[in-house]
């Protein structure tokens, strides 16, 4: 996977660092062992499931945001892998960088009444749904092919995915399954061409996600 800027990687320890009860023999509750996944529907577990974008930056360095708050669904079921569903809805009004002024930026409204450099004061929420699954021989990795909806636009995006583990959250019981995913997007293709090409058309995305079975 892509290295994640060191400001998101702390946001990303920040939300995880709750004190969990670790299982006997001081290991984690998840592995990555695929029959551990229980057939059904699972829960995007909000507030541990976030996109962390990426862009170049002038051609001097990498800059990195974050949308959080990810809701949505996942079907699954381990007979059947290919068959699985994900549907989920990002919260782009969320959007968070390491710059109060950038953040502000991207939720701007356009000068004058005009369009919006980014998202806008009020932009709508980003959804992606899948539309089919292609697994690796050993059922680890994955293509996961989808629409997604961003600005008003939808266009097909296909992710790699990695299956990262799965178990029982120790706190509420519930059985969980994770996965980390990336993609690059061209944001123009989605009617966001601001400052390109000093900033990026490319927008390099990294998923982690946990879902928790209903």
């Amino acid at each position: 996977m892509r290295r994640i800027l060191p400001y998101a990687a702390a946001a990303l320890v920040a939300v995880v660092a709750t004190p969990i009860v670790l299982a006997q023999g001081g290991t984690a509750p998840g592995a990555p062992d695929k029959s551990r996944v229980a057939a059904g529907t699972y829960a995007a577990d909000a507030g541990h499931t976030m996109v962390v974008w990426e862009v170049d930056h002038f051609g001097f360095s990498k800059y990195s945001g974050i949308f959080g708050d990810v809701t949505g669904t996942l079907v699954i079921d381990p007979a059947n892998p290919a068959a699985a569903k994900v549907d989920v809805t990002i919260p782009v009004a969320k959007v968070t960088t390491a710059s109060a002024g950038l953040t502000g930026h991207l939720l701007r409204a356009g000068k004058d009444g005009g369009k919006p450099d980014f998202f806008g004061a009020a932009p709508a929420d980003a959804k992606f749904v899948s539309t089919s699954v292609v697994l690796d021989d050993d059922g680890d990795e994955a293509k996961v092919t989808g629409n997604l909806t961003l600005n008003g636009v939808t266009k097909p995006v296909t992710l790699d995915v990695d299956f990262h583990g799965a178990g029982t959250n120790p706190y509420n019981k519930k059985a969980t399954v994770g996965f980390q995913a990336e993609t690059t997007i061209r944001r123009s293709d989605f009617g966001i061409a601001y400052g390109i090409p000093a900033v990026s058309d490319a927008v390099e995305l990294e998923i982690h996600a946990a879902f928790e079975k209903q």
